[in-house]
Order: C-alpha cells, then sequence, then structure tokens
C-alpha cells in the first residue's frame, strides 16, 4: 500500500531545509539542488511540491511569518495591557533557538531581497504588517506621535534583532527583553504623564 504523503508537512518539512541551508551557507547556497540533498529528496521531487525555485524561497520567508503569527495566536490570555503588547513584540527577538533560527533566516533574506524582486514583494508585505503590530502596541500604550513612535519601536527590534545575530554574546537574551521593556516602560511613563498633565 502506497505511503500518504501530508502535502502541507512536506512543504513545511522543505522550508525548513531551506532555513538550515541559509543558516550554514546563506541564502545564494539555497539552490533546488542543496535543499533536496538537505531533506534526502530527489530534485525532481522536490520540484513536484515547488515547481520554482522562487516558489520555494518565497514559502520558506511565508513560514517564518505564519511561524510568529501561530506563537503570537497562542499567548496565554492576560488582563494587562502593557505584559500582552510585551509578550507579542518578544516574539518578534531570537530569544530561543527556534526565534533565533527564524532571525538569522529574516536577515539573510532581507539582504537577498535588495536584489530580487520576488522577495522584495513579501519582504514589503511583512515589513508593513511588523509597522502596523509597532503602531498597535504603542496606541495600547497610550502614546503620543504614534506614527512616529512606531516607526522608533520598529526600529528598536530590527537593531536587536541585528545585533543578536552578529553578537550573540553581548546580545544574550536577557539582555534582548531589558532592553525592550526599558523601551516600553518610557513610553508608558510619558503616556501617563501626558495624562495627568491634560
Amino acid at each position: 500500500m502506497p505511503k500518504l504523503v501530508d502535502h502541507d508537512q512536506r512543504r513545511q518539512a522543505i522550508a525548513e531545509g531551506v532555513w538550515r541551508v541559509i543558516v550554514r551557507d546563506g541564502v545564494p547556497a539555497a539552490s533546488v539542488r542543496a535543499v533536496a540533498t538537505e531533506v534526502g529528496l530527489s530534485a525532481g521531487s522536490l520540484r513536484h511540491f515547488f515547481p520554482a525555485h522562487s516558489d520555494l524561497l518565497v514559502y520558506a520567508m511565508h513560514l517564518v511569518v505564519e511561524r510568529i503569527e501561530a506563537r503570537v495566536a497562542a499567548l496565554p490570555a492576560t488582563t494587562s495591557r502593557r505584559r500582552s503588547v510585551e509578550q507579542r513584540l518578544q516574539q518578534l527577538l531570537p530569544l530561543d533557538e527556534e526565534r533565533r533560527i527564524e532571525n538569522e533566516v529574516w536577515l539573510a533574506f532581507t539582504a537577498h531581497a535588495l536584489v530580487h524582486r520576488e522577495l522584495r514583494d513579501i519582504w514589503d508585505q511583512v515589513h508593513r504588517a511588523q509597522r502596523h503590530a509597532c503602531a498597535l502596541a504603542v496606541k495600547q500604550l497610550g502614546a503620543a506621535a504614534v506614527a512616529v513612535e512606531a516607526r522608533r519601536l520598529h526600529a528598536l527590534l530590527d537593531g536587536l534583532a541585528v545585533h543578536a545575530a552578529l553578537g550573540p554574546d553581548d546580545a544574550p537574551p536577557d539582555r534582548l527583553i531589558a532592553v525592550l521593556r526599558r523601551h516600553l516602560n518610557s513610553l508608558e511613563t510619558r503616556s501617563q504623564r501626558r495624562r495627568g498633565s491634560s
């Protein structure tokens, strides 16, 4: 009896193979042949799931986003708006092995998207979604100048992610959390002062 293959699970396993190749060797090395070898498939079998190389890379990028969204959706409910904001934003930082890999893959894709249009489109979509998430966070904290504060928060998260990837010893998870927490505290404090003076 032929073995049944879960199409979605196999696509995810292939995308995770793309991640491993990228983390180890960079995006240019993530050819169909290299990824097929990584996941134990023939190039022809891999093309059954991803007919074009660009399809493979775009799906691998989408999977990073899906994993982040799934973690956010699984966060426990909390009555603290401030705690909820921090928990959501922490999903964008490399605080454990899973998020470290996602971060390194995302940064590699970011550099590659500068010169590859098929990746730039999805990068733009995700960038806008991240900015929207930052705007929602600063609104929930009652900050003024939401557009500016959203950009500042987004830049902080991006900067922390880059520092963690390039100098992990100098940017351990507890330090990343402390920097994020301090920034959110400052937003909340300024908001409270503004409300108190109005």
